[in-house]
């Protein structure tokens, strides 16, 4: 980085400093006097004139007492003298003397040679030597006052590769309200979401690790009682059967969530679905399964929308929700499915009338593993509503919990008829 400083400093501080050349240099060719030096050529002519005038009108008495009387005001060497020298007033006047025939006598007036030539130029020095300094500052100044937040932006994404995500760089931009301060916001917000993602990543695992432990603990203890009881071993495969069934289920979910995952963003495989088809098919499986503990569910919802959607993921989402429905609604109870459809979106609501869940839980039973803390020991893994939400929002749509006046749960999920890139900031809770 100090490298890319002196890259901004030498750029800045040369175009000052070829500015400054420039100048110098088109004085010089237009031999453009300082403006102390022309003072004094000035101040030396007036005052040549004067004592020539005085001295062509007066006479020579009067020509010296003004020579008197203007050097005791102010000096500048100024002095009267007469040569007798025959052509001695056939010399040329210059900046600095006069020749004046008075009489038949040749008078020279001249004043003090000029002030010191190094003075001059130290004097026509001094504002191009300030200008040099102060560009120095300047182009110094401004060259950190630019490299700075890239400093900063260099940290951070050093951090980023160390694996440390907790980095922030936006309260480092000093007041800066530019680009690169949004950029430095921007590098914030992607951190966030890396360090979101690093810590659902660790929470997946760890849940995955725990829900794996329980039916591989239950195997073990099976094979320990067969290998003490032998003669046990028709119930005990019956066990083995059922916890090797609730292995396969989980893993087919757990790979369902990480491919959904891992396919976030990319475009989906879509076809022309007729939605509310496809959810009476799935009502008409679920009324049938609820039977068992005398649930009615709604096994038929009107009306037709054709949306272009990847049928497989919205089939698993609207399974999840219904199914998450029939699990917890209580026994002798009524599962109430709604539908409303717009010109480009269809609104679903699957209503259970079971235990239902704390206010401050309604966007954690979203996330994987996670069930509400009244929902009690109905079997499930806590998967079901965490890929409906991700298999919805791929398509652009989203996916909230709600908790009805009469009790129980309320999923409510909203699906566009065309795939669109969906927002995190438009989610609800």
């Amino acid at each position: 980085m100090p490298r890319l400083f002196w890259k901004f400093f030498a750029t800045i501080w040369l175009t000052l400093a070829t500015t400054v050349v420039v100048i110098i240099l088109m004085v010089y060719l237009f031999q453009i006097p300082p403006p102390a030096r022309e003072q004094e050529h000035q101040e030396r002519t007036v005052i040549l004139n004067l004592t020539a005038n005085v001295l062509t009108r007066d006479g020579e008495d009067a020509a010296a007492r003004f020579v008197r009387i203007s050097e005791d005001t102010v000096p500048l060497g100024l002095a009267l003298s007469k040569t007798t020298g025959s052509g001695a007033c056939a010399d040329e006047n210059t900046v600095e003397t006069r020749s004046i025939l008075k009489d038949g006598i040749c008078y020279r007036i001249s004043v003090s040679g000029q002030a010191s030539v190094v003075l001059d130029y130290l004097a026509l020095l001094m504002p191009w030597i300030a200008i040099f300094v102060s560009s120095t500052i300047s182009a110094a100044a401004l060259a950190r006052y630019l490299i700075r937040p890239v400093v900063h932006l260099r940290d951070g994404l050093s951090a980023l590769a160390h694996g440390r995500f907790d980095v922030r760089i936006g309260d480092k931009m000093a007041g800066r309200t530019d680009e690169v301060t949004a950029l430095a916001h921007d590098f914030d917000s992607s951190a966030a979401r890396l360090q979101e993602l690093q810590d659902s990543q660790q929470r997946l695992f760890h849940d995955v690790s725990h829900e794996l432990r329980s039916p591989l603990s239950r195997l073990q203890a099976v094979v320990g009682v067969l290998r003490q009881s032998p003669a046990k071993l028709g119930a005990m495969l019956d066990r083995m059967d059922r916890e090797v069934e609730r292995l396969d289920a989980l893993v087919g979910e757990v790979l369902t969530l990480a491919r959904l995952t891992a396919r976030y963003g990319l475009p989906l495989n879509t076809q022309t679905v007729d939605v509310i088809e496809l959810l009476n098919e799935i009502l008409g499986d679920a009324a049938f399964e609820a039977q068992a503990r005398d649930v009615s569910i709604t096994t038929n919802v009107d009306g037709v929308f054709l949306a272009d959607v990847e049928g497989e993921l919205i089939y698993r989402a609207l399974e999840n929700v219904v199914r998450n429905a029939v699990k917890y609604t209580a026994e002798r109870s009524r599962i109430i499915v709604l539908c409303e459809t717009s010109a480009d979106l269809l609104k679903i609501g699957v209503t259970d009338q079971g235990p239902g869940v704390m206010r401050d839980e309604l966007e954690r039973i979203f996330q994987p593993f996670s069930r509400g803390n009244d929902a009690g020991p109905r079997g499930g893994y806590g998967l079901g509503l965490a890929i409906a939400r991700q298999a919805v929002e791929r398509h652009g749509g989203r996916v909230y919990a709600s908790l009805p006046d009469a009790g129980g749960l309320a999923i409510t999920l909203e699906l566009p008829r065309k795939p669109a890139a969906h927002d995190p900031s438009d989610q609800q809770g």
